[in-house]
């Protein structure tokens, strides 16, 4: 691959890389699909390696992502259905007041919904703070993960090129 390509693809993965910080964007998906279409255009043994050992890497962060928030949620008692309407209010937030209205809208609905569920503001506010620590621990394993990938598709980058 050129210079250009691989600044291009580089540049794919930052923006994934952000995208999964600042959720706009499908960010792993960018940095894996990003990675993918290097090795496909390489089409080396050494890409193709890289690429399974990136998507190992990625794959792995994504299951972690899905169970380990869950089940710290679980063990807080906060239930699926309140996940929901505060996922539902933070979308709506979302276009209601453009990227930091997804955060609002979130803690709105989970707040909201724990309070009309328990009716006790402490204990509302107590499951709140659950559910946002574990989508701050879900996007911490995204982005571990991400980083890893790019990790190793430098590391491929590196030996390809070298």
């Amino acid at each position: 691959m050129s210079t250009p390509g691989l600044i291009l693809v580089a540049l794919v993965i930052a923006i994934g890389l952000a995208g999964i910080v600042i959720p706009v964007l499908p960010g792993g998906l960018l940095v894996i699909g990003a990675i993918g279409v290097w090795a496909l255009v390489e089409d080396t043994t050494v890409a193709w390696v890289t690429f399974g050992i990136a998507a190992v890497l990625f794959g792995s962060a994504e299951v972690i992502k899905y169970t380990w928030p869950v089940q710290r949620m679980r063990q807080a008692q906060v239930r699926t259905s309140v996940l929901v309407i505060g996922a539902v209010a933070g979308i709506v937030g979302f276009f209601v007041i453009p990227v930091i209205g997804l955060l609002i809208g979130f803690v709105a609905g989970v707040f909201a919904a724990e309070l009309a569920l328990r009716r006790d503001p402490g204990r509302a506010w107590a499951s709140t703070v659950h559910a946002l620590k574990g989508v701050v621990l879900s996007v911490g394993v995204e982005l571990a993960g991400a980083l890893l990938a790019t990790t190793a598709w430098a590391v491929g980058v590196w030996i390809v090129h070298s």
